[in-house]
């Protein structure tokens, strides 16, 4: 395993280095004379080491605020388009947002996955997944990158390729992910291929490209976390984590992972994993169950504790319209003091409060109410943050931020013991059969259309496929099976099942 400096470790290692160097400034102008000369010239090493981490800590800083800004500005910007627009055009304008916001989790994340690496702790999945299509979704999903800068994008297999294969999917398309956009990044014409290979039980993957190339000297270091090559791509976006978590994640899986390259001349990144096939074909997922709306039984009470209202709201706002009674505190004497009037089945409680600790609160609710009531702590940090207590804690679980609501509705229900009442699931596949076919009256509209997101799911045009999609369901109740379903596949990036649902629709009109 390779040795990976988490975020909160490395940044006061730069800061202190950066100190040294203010220190061996001042020694090297005043006293320096007076020293040896290996004693000066081990100083000035280290000057020059201090000075590079410096440098490296600036670069890595204004990375990082770029990747940040550009989501965080869509966020902001589209957030008051539904505030002026007073919610006109307010499904599209959320659907940005949510994006924006995995992508910021997504970068969060990368940089939680050096600190998961170091100390050994990442997990992997073992699932079943359609080996042809995970490919084709890999491509679709980076195509219109590809597009913008006018270059090709061409997926090369064998047509032999098991139809399933055991792996981590979220792992294995972060490694593709990774090393296709940085090639695309760093290829200014020509294009970018993804070669697949696979021979008793071994996959080889192959990223080649046509772009600017790798010197020799920085083919060693370009997997080193927070590392930029210097000439002409430095100026290139990038945080520098990518390569770095690809090899760390290649090797926890059994894998190797090898570069060749020459300024000039493109490169060429492989990959080797054992991805072994099932005995048998999985069973066909279940039905996805439905939207949430409401629970059996009594009532159910609730008290949330967190000193930012914002994400007071925003949890009321969610278990509020399901029929439970909630009530909100924003420090421990108020969380104290509703808990002992109201007796919750449940609280949610953040670690940090201001100036408090959440941790202590728990303890505190845990001795005055007994084990009857549920505690699940939330958190933007791990459950085993600061002050978190090392034995027979007083939560009964805990939820990091930010969450999916899903999950904050499953571990409810596990807690308190409730039974959702659901709205009518859809099917987990998104293929193009079974949805009604739709009135002559609006079947003609409905496949204009569709042809147009045939075209839109050609090119890549997300933003246009959703208004398109937004489109069709506006004309009427009968369209919205549809539209949900081409929404279902647009936000899983499933462009093939897209295209697939838009072409039986236009069958089913003619």
């Amino acid at each position: 395993m390779i040795a990976t400096p988490s975020l909160p470790d490395l940044l006061p290692q730069i800061y202190r280095q950066q100190a040294v160097t203010g220190g061996l400034r001042t020694w090297l102008r005043g006293a320096g004379e007076s020293g040896g000369p290996d004693e000066l010239s081990q100083l000035r090493a280290a000057k020059e080491a201090a000075e590079a981490a410096n440098e490296a800590k600036t670069r890595f800083l204004a990375s990082v605020s770029h990747e940040i800004r550009s989501p965080l500005n869509a966020i902001y910007g589209y957030a008051q388009l539904i505030e002026r627009n007073q919610g006109k055009d307010a499904v599209s304008a959320a659907r940005v947002i949510r994006r924006s916001a995995e992508h910021l989790a997504h970068l969060v994340e990368g940089l939680l996955d050096m600190s998961l690496v170091e100390g050994g702790a990442l997990k992997l999945d073992r699932e079943a997944i359609r080996f042809p299509e995970f490919l084709d979704q890999l491509i679709a999903m980076l195509e219109l990158q590809a597009q913008t800068k006018g270059i090709a994008l061409v997926l090369e297999r064998p047509p032999g390729l098991p139809e399933f294969v055991h792996a981590d999917p979220k792992r294995l398309r972060q490694v593709l992910i990774n090393l296709l956009a940085n090639a695309i990044k760093f290829t200014d014409q020509g294009q970018v291929t993804l070669r697949v290979g696979y021979r008793n039980e071994l996959a080889t993957f192959d990223v080649i490209d046509t772009g600017i190339g790798i010197a020799p000297e920085d083919a060693a270091r370009i997997f080193a976390p927070f590392e930029r090559v210097a000439g002409p791509g430095a100026d290139r976006a990038g945080v520098g984590l990518g390569l770095a978590i690809t090899q760390a994640l290649v090797q926890i899986m059994g894998g190797e992972v090898r570069v060749e390259s020459a300024l000039g001349e493109g490169s060429r990144f492989t990959v080797r994993l054992m991805l072994s096939q099932p005995h048998a074909p999985p069973i066909a997922p279940a039905p996805e169950p439905g939207a949430v709306t409401g629970y059996l039984g009594r009532e159910r009470w609730v008290l949330l504790i967190d000193d930012d209202p914002v994400h007071l709201g925003m949890v009321r706002g969610l278990l509020e319209p399901l029929g439970f009674q909630v009530r909100t505190a924003s420090d421990s004497e108020t969380g104290l003091a509703l808990a002992a009037q109201v007796q919750p089945d449940l609280v949610l409680c953040d670690v940090a409060l201001a100036g408090e600790s959440g941790w202590d609160l728990a303890a505190l609710l845990r001795r005055r109410h007994g084990a009857g009531l549920r505690i699940v702590m939330l958190s933007g940090e791990g459950p085993q943050s600061a002050g978190s207590p090392q034995e027979s804690p007083a939560n009964d679980t805990f939820v990091m931020k930010p969450f999916d609501f899903t999950v904050l509705l499953d571990v409810i229900a596990e807690q308190i013991d409730v039974d959702w009442v659901r709205a009518v699931g859809q099917p987990r596949s998104t293929d193009a059969a079974g949805f009604p076919p739709l009135p002559q009256a609006i079947a003609g509209r409905a496949a204009a259309h569709c042809a147009e997101i045939e075209r839109l799911v050609r090119i890549g045009h997300v933003r246009a496929i959703e208004v398109e999609i937004d489109a069709i369901a506006a004309l009427g109740p009968e369209a919205m099976s549809l539209a949900e379903r081409m929404h279902a596949a647009l936000d899983s990036f499933d462009l093939k099942a897209l295209a697939s649902l838009a072409r039986s629709a236009q069958t089913h009109a003619a």
